[in-house]
């Protein structure tokens, strides 16, 4: 064998030596790259469906849990509440959720009380204004920053928007839109599941 051939076989080990060694850094480095771009267990947990035990709320109560990382209020209303929305139309800006109606209320809740069941109301506890959290204010009579006739609802304490019990928002409020109802669906009477409502 020449001195030639012995360089140039030298010289092909250590390329090929060099090609494999990047090739396994790569994908070494690659790997964790690739695996950071798929969502986390928590990212994946933050978009599931949430399921809540409504079975010991009582009547003009509320519970609050989680959902994408909002909170979504269920607020178990009496007869009397109810009994009290349609008597409000004239003072809501978009009493029958018409206004943006895909964003802001599925179509099974495109109605008085915005449910699913007339007893129970499931809304994102957001106000569509700049994103602060309303105040319950279930109270019905006159109050501090309420008007004297207020029937019951929850009020935002960053601009004074007002919502009945349906999350509908009253006139000239600086809220634009009605609380928006998730998506959600009754597992049984007592178990609701929020984030999904396939069968609703």
């Amino acid at each position: 064998m020449s001195d030639t051939q012995r360089i140039d076989s030298g010289k092909r080990t250590w390329l090929i030596a060099s090609t494999c060694a990047g090739v396994v850094g790569g994908v070494a480095t690659a790997v964790p790259f690739v695996s950071s771009l798929s969502p986390s267990e928590r990212a994946k947990a933050a978009g599931a469906a949430v399921e809540a035990d409504i079975s010991s709320l009582k009547p003009g109560e509320k519970m609050t849990v989680e959902w994408r990382g909002k909170p979504v209020w269920i607020v178990r209303r009496t007869p009397e509440m109810i009994a009290e929305l349609p008597k409000l139309d004239p003072l809501l800006a978009d009493p029958k959720s018409e206004r943006h109606p895909d964003e802001f209320t599925p179509e099974y809740a495109r109605n008085e009380g915005r449910s699913i069941k007339p007893e129970y109301l499931v809304v994102v506890g957001i106000c569509t204004h700049l994103g602060c959290s309303p105040s319950d204010r279930f109270a019905t009579g006159p109050q501090p920053s309420l008007p004297d006739n207020w029937e019951g609802g929850f009020l935002c304490p960053c601009h004074g928007s007002t919502f009945d019990l349906a999350g509908r928002v009253f006139k000239n409020k600086p809220a634009p839109d009605n609380l928006a109802v998730p998506p959600h669906m009754y597992l049984s009477d007592t178990r609701l599941l929020i984030g999904e409502d396939k069968k609703a």
